[in-house]
This record gives C-alpha cells, structure tokens and sequence, in this order.
C-alpha cells in the first residue's frame, strides 16, 4: 500500500470530530451575537483549536455559514410539495401544500432562516451562500405558481410572475418571522391565515374561498 492511499479511521474520526465542534460554537454564536460580528480567531477559541484549524477543517466563516445553512439546501419538502401538488386539479390543495410544506422548513430551521439567512451577512462570499437558500425557497413557490397558471385557476389580472412574487410575500422568509417571531403567533395560526389570504389574492374562483373548505394541514 502506497503512503498516499493510506486512510487512518482515528484520524478521520477527530477530524470529523474537530469539525463538528467548530461548527456547534460557530452555530452558538452566530445566532448570539449575528454573524458578521463574529470572527474565526473567536471560533477558534470556543471550540478549543487554532484559527488554522478552522480555516483547514471548513472553509473559514463563509464555509462554516455554508455547512450550517447545508440542511435547508437539501431539503427535500418543497420538491415534495410539488410533486403533490402536481396530480391534483384542486387549486385551493395546490396553495394548501405550499402553505403546509413552507410551515414545515420554517418551523424545522426557525433559528437559521430568522437569524443567519433573514440577516444579511455582510460579505460576498456568505451573501452567495444565503442567495442559494432564498433561490432554494422562491424555486419551490414557482413551481406553485407554475401549477396554479396551467390550470387556469389564476385571477385574470395576475400573470404567472406575479403569482410568484405574491406567493413569496405570503410564504416567504419575512411573513414567517412577522408573525410568528415578531408578533408571537402559532405556526398553525399564521398558516391558517397565510393560505386564505393567498387564496384570495390569488384565485380566480371565488367558490374556492377557504372559507368554504376545511383548513389545510396543521
């Protein structure tokens, strides 16, 4: 065996343990004191190793806000919602999901979309890395608005864009955190009330009027 292929588990093992460390304190005080008021040397300190260390084990900040902010990424609700919503010709079900699968993302990574995506950080590099979860969010409200258009179920003067954008301002990031961070709402209160104002804003039918069905998932 060649020196270069060689691979020692307890190595591995305390690099992976090093990093996960790094990124616990790094998360901790993120979320304290925002992130671009934190440095590696900081980091550093709190998770016990050198500002080097940090550096080689993720990347420096922007990788670290990269690793935290990776599970949201690769969530899969959005993507399922619309898989969902795609077999169905029921309209006010295609807003319901949407409402149900961003209650869901919302409520999972609270603590990361309100304090590290909501918040701008401050530099090109962690900027690009929020920019990717914000685009992963929007992605899965377009293919919402994509649904609603191609089943005609759009009031006549709003365009595909439009619903787009309407979507976002009802189950985006910022209507979360209004209500439920902000004002104190339950997630299933601000769901509730989220759907039937999309619905009106944005369907056509007014038989479709939430009030006239049941509420969606909780």
């Amino acid at each position: 065996m060649s020196r270069g292929s060689y691979h020692s588990p307890l190595r591995e093992g305390a690099a992976a343990s090093t990093r996960a460390a790094i990124l616990q304190h790094a998360r901790r005080l993120f979320l304290e004191r925002g992130y671009a008021h934190v440095t590696v040397p900081e980091i550093a300190r709190a998770a016990g190793v050198a500002p080097q260390t940090v550096h080689a084990s993720t990347g420096g900040k922007s990788g670290i806000l990269s690793a935290l902010l990776r599970p949201i990424i690769d969530d899969t609700t959005a993507r399922e919602a619309n898989a969902t919503g795609s077999d169905t010709t029921d309209p006010v079900q295609v807003i319901s999901l949407a409402a149900a699968g961003t209650r869901r993302v919302h409520e999972q990574y609270r603590d990361l979309l309100n304090d590290l995506v909501r918040k701008a950080p401050g530099e090109p590099a962690a900027q690009q890395v929020v920019d990717t979860v914000t685009a992963k969010c929007l992605g899965g409200l377009t293919g919402t608005a994509d649904r609603l258009a191609a089943l005609g179920a759009l009031r006549p003067d709003i365009t595909r864009d439009d619903a787009v954008d309407i979507l976002w301002f009802y189950f985006g990031n910022n209507a979360w955190y209004g209500l439920v961070a902000d004002r104190g709402w339950t997630f299933t209160h601000a769901q509730e009330w989220l759907f039937a104002g999309a619905c009106t804003a944005l369907l056509d039918d007014p038989a479709s009027s939430p009030a006239d069905r049941s509420r969606p998932d909780s």
